[in-house]
């Protein structure tokens, strides 16, 4: 057990393996976290079998394709060697097409102009063309591929046949070809749109499991604070009530050896309970049967006498008050308001120096409010704002139902610290 008169780093490291059990997925920072996206290509550039079976189909129709065309052009030059390693080398460069799109749109654009310049009839060699085109328009970018359709256009049906012995496509021929060019581009665009609503698809589904997994995290770290607020409030009250009867026993063993042997029994009792509450916290945390966070079971402000009896019980001179008519509380603000009232006990018995302490609850039909007077000196070194062992978390508590809580010197000495914690659907929700 670490006393309380130990750094914070051994306190916090305590804590922490009082937390060890708690599942791993709770584990996340609270800090956020900004996520900016941005697009990444993931395109697959290694050369698949299927890249392997589209380039032997493409060079079988263009080989055995162009051999038929070119006996039924009478202009047409007959194909030699040369004629067909153009056929065959088109279709070879479409295994990288994945890797350099655009390069190889490019490749097979001078190998197809070439054998048309060499006067070898028209025909198939253009279809490793067309695969190449489709395939770094859908890759790449629109102004790196669309102007290669219209460049190949002017030079294969005007600039080739001008300095060469190939023929002159006609008017009829032209417009066709024209055509099949604008449905080529067509049919470019509809898989680009295709792949970029797939994309974004993607994308929202991904951005949404972020937001998921950053809402588990949010939730987790809020129950982390949760369980840690509750350990702090079941052990740090009882481990300080067993601290100031620790001392008074120490102090009056040899004068009054009666008192002592009260001291202890009330070390004996606040131990006693300070475990069954850890046990019944660990219990329901194990449990986790519902989506609320785990609370040690613990008197309600309700009964205020069951609230301050281990104060009590310590030799602090408790009065309790109580405004209004008593009605039940939601849960989480019945319990919050005796948490508050139990820390600020607990102050005055290891802080203040006091002997007395009054608590005033008044129950109003918006609130509850949670007074409590003592005439001690406040927390050593506590500004008027207070700033004490457990004034920063009653404070939490108090914030986190929609209150708020000051602490600071009382109007006729000592200290007060005064919580007002509201009734709205908020809380009322979490009862």
């Amino acid at each position: 057990m670490v006393p309380a008169s130990a750094p914070r780093t051994a306190r916090t490291s305590a804590c922490a393996r009082l937390l060890a059990y708690v599942p791993r997925t709770m584990t996340a920072s609270a800090d956020r976290v900004y996520v900016r996206v941005v697009h990444i290509d993931r395109r697959d550039t290694s050369i698949t079998p299927r890249d392997v079976l589209i380039v032997l189909g493409v060079a079988i129709v263009q080989v055995v394709g162009s051999v038929g065309a070119n006996h039924n052009q009478s202009w047409a030059t007959p194909l030699d060697a040369a004629g067909f390693v153009l056929l065959v080398c088109g279709p070879l460069a479409l295994l990288f097409r994945r890797r350099s799109p655009v390069t190889v749109l490019l490749v097979v654009l001078a190998v197809t102009v070439l054998y048309v310049g060499r006067s070898y009839g028209y025909g198939p060699v253009f279809l490793s063309l067309v695969v190449a085109f489709l395939g770094a328009a859908t890759a790449g970018s629109r102004w790196h591929t669309y102007p290669a359709l219209a460049v190949g256009y002017v030079l294969i049906v005007f600039a080739v046949p001008a300095v060469s012995a190939a023929e002159t496509p006609s008017l009829l021929a032209l417009t066709g070809i024209a055509a099949w060019l604008l449905v080529l581009l067509a049919a470019a665009e509809v898989v680009r749109q295709r792949r970029g609503t797939l994309d974004a698809r993607r994308q929202r589904a991904e951005a949404a499991r972020r937001s998921t997994l950053d809402e588990q995290r949010r939730r987790a770290s809020e129950e982390r604070l949760e369980i840690a607020r509750e350990l702090h409030d079941v052990l740090a009250h009882s481990l300080s009530l067993i601290n100031v009867q620790a001392s008074v026993a120490l102090e009056l063993w040899d004068s009054r050896p009666e008192q002592s042997q009260e001291a202890l029994s009330a070390i004996k009792v606040a131990s006693r309970d300070a475990i069954g509450d850890v046990h019944a916290l660990l219990a329901s945390l194990r449990g986790g049967g519902d989506d609320s966070p785990p609370t040690a079971p613990t008197a309600g402000i309700g009964d205020l006498d069951g609230v301050v009896e281990r104060a009590r019980a310590a030799g602090l001179a408790v009065t309790t008050v109580v405004e209004g008519a008593p009605r039940p509380l939601p849960a989480v603000v019945d319990v919050a308001a005796a948490r508050i009232v139990q820390e600020s006990l607990t102050n005055v018995a290891r802080h203040s120096g006091g002997s007395s302490a009054d608590v005033t609850v008044t129950y109003s039909p918006a609130s509850v409010r949670v007074r409590i007077d003592d005439d001690g000196r406040g927390p050593a070194g506590a500004p008027a704002g207070g700033g004490g062992n457990g004034i920063p978390g009653m404070r939490e508590r108090a914030r986190a139902l929609g209150g708020e809580l000051t602490a600071g010197p009382g109007p006729g000495g000592g200290f007060r610290v005064q919580a007002t914690l509201p009734l709205g659907r908020d809380t009322a929700g979490r009862a």
